[in-house]
């Protein structure tokens, strides 16, 4: 079975490609992939899932429902950084996080790296 390292930094709000990297994601775990999720950076605003979307405000829906749906998928636990252990959006959040320290060991655990 293929495993695929998916990464993410786009924000919460900031695009529709955040959305289509999300669907994108749970497609391949639909269909056979072992996958998981690393957030970076400004993709740890997906964690924040008590956001609401509001049309005057916001140009793209709010991509971290698409998160909350992720055990569904078996894309959980989230991978996280421990370089932000201490990130606001972590604090609070309601997901499963594994923490990891993103190296070369950790790569080469992944047959296939996708960046978004």
């Amino acid at each position: 079975m293929k495993t695929v390292l998916v990464v993410l930094r786009q924000a919460n709000l900031n695009s529709l490609q955040v959305h289509e990297s999300l669907s994108a994601t749970m497609v391949l775990a639909t269909f056979g992939c072992e996958v998981k999720v690393l957030l970076q950076d400004a993709a740890l605003s997906l964690l924040q899932s008590e956001l609401a979307f509001d049309s005057l405000k916001h140009a793209f829906k709010v991509a971290s429902n698409l998160v909350d749906s992720f055990e569904f998928y078996d894309l959980s636990p989230i991978l996280i950084e421990n370089k932000h252990a201490n990130s606001p959006f972590i604090k609070n959040t309601v997901h499963e996080i594994e923490w990891v320290e993103l190296n070369r060991e950790l790569i080469q655990t992944f047959d296939r790296i996708l960046y978004w």
